[in-house]
């Protein structure tokens, strides 16, 4: 990488950090990663798990990134917090890319990562920009609205992984926009009737309205209907056309990257799956896959996709979704001479995909004694008020 990059006012500059020697030998790197290791194993098991197919380098610096990324999302969704909360996160970005993190390891972590991988500052505050969407209650009238949406608070997230993963090719970062894309509708179609019960509404609106459906009324009293569950299936039809030109871009990856972005595309996907198997109906049911089919998934995506194969020659090509199209230019403005990331050999996979199902199955286990906890608890009250 160049000098002249490194200082351009869109990139990090050098963490000040205190010489390891003024410390006792001690940086505090290693407790950042472990508490952003300890955030994604909280917020969500089907990234945690995915991230575990990462070669080690790579695996770190995803989960500074999501630690930053969630840790934000938590605080925007405080009730209590508002705009203030948003205010400061803008601040502690600019901390961020001034080289002074504030004294979190979420931020410490997440500056190491956006200096060593040079990550536009723009993408991320196109993450913040969506925050503000939310606290605005602000509604889409248009996909294309709901898509500007996603590009900001999912393809964002793709774009700074993608750069994490080494990609220096524009399709390559167009496809991963497309994924985040994809990912993020499913969310919203997952998420219909929880959101509506917390007074929120993604779908397009002039969908709502085509299909005869008030929003104004859906909000006050949140209910399936055939309708809901035209407009949902519609939605999940666009996200499939996302995923389709998201897989295309896979191929693009270093190959030891590919098996984590292929199953986390895959497991989401399935999400969408169920959500048909449950008749598109989001506000009595929600929308989850088990162990066996995480299973099933992981070990599919080992090998390339075989349902895009006659297409994916021209997806990989195809046109940026315009509500995209600055980020993903703006994710391409450095290039480096680094080689992409050595091949995982094939021991290291079986590896990472043994451990990872002994996790999956773990917390299969862990979640069924729960379970049963809940229920006897339950019992006991029951016959204690007897």
């Amino acid at each position: 990488m160049t000098s002249d990059a490194t200082q351009h006012p869109m990139f990090a500059r050098p963490l000040s950090e205190r010489p390891i020697a003024l410390n006792y030998g001690f940086s505090g790197a290693h407790e950042d990663e472990k508490a952003c290791s300890d955030a994604i194993r909280r917020g969500s098991r089907s990234f945690h798990l995915a991230s575990l197919l990462l070669p080690s380098p790579t695996r770190q610096a995803a989960r500074a990134l999501y630690a930053f990324c969630r840790h934000s999302d938590d605080l925007i969704d405080d009730p209590r917090s508002g705009m203030p909360a948003l205010l400061r996160l803008r601040q502690r970005l600019d901390l961020i890319y001034a080289g002074d993190p504030a004294p979190y390891s979420c931020d410490r972590a997440f500056a190491r990562v956006v200096r060593e991988h040079q990550i536009p500052k723009p993408v991320v505050d196109a993450l913040l920009d969506g925050f503000a969407m939310d606290l605005d209650g602000r509604r889409h009238e248009t996909i294309e609205d709901v898509k500007a949406y996603a590009t900001c608070v999912a393809s964002s997230v793709g774009l700074m992984m993608a750069c994490v993963m080494g990609v220096r090719d524009r399709a390559a970062f167009a496809r991963a926009a497309d994924l985040g894309i994809a990912m993020q509708l499913t969310n919203i179609a997952r998420d219909v009737g929880e959101d509506a019960r917390n007074g929120r509404l993604y779908l397009p609106l002039e969908w709502l309205v085509e299909y005869g459906i008030d929003p104004a009324a859906f909000l006050r009293n949140p209910r399936h209907s055939d309708a809901l569950g035209a407009v949902v299936q519609r939605l999940l039809a666009e996200a499939a056309r996302h995923y389709r030109l998201g897989h295309a871009g896979i191929p693009c990856l270093p190959r030891s990257c590919r098996h984590a972005i292929r199953t986390a595309a895959l497991v989401y996907e399935a999400i969408g799956e169920e959500i048909a198997a449950n008749g598109y109906d989001s506000v009595s049911k929600r929308a989850s896959t088990g162990l066996a089919r995480k299973i099933s998934l992981l070990i599919r995506a080992r090998g390339e996709d075989v349902r895009w194969t006659a297409t994916s020659a021209r997806d990989l090509h195809a046109s940026t979704e315009v509500v995209a199209r600055d980020l993903v230019g703006l994710s391409g403005t450095v290039k480096e001479t680094e080689s992409m990331q050595e091949i995982a050999s094939e021991p290291e996979q079986n590896a990472r995909i043994g451990r990872v199902t002994e996790i999956l199955i773990r917390l299969h286990e862990d979640a069924r004694v729960v379970a049963r906890e809940r229920r006897r608890a339950a019992r006991e009250r029951v016959a204690s008020l007897a």
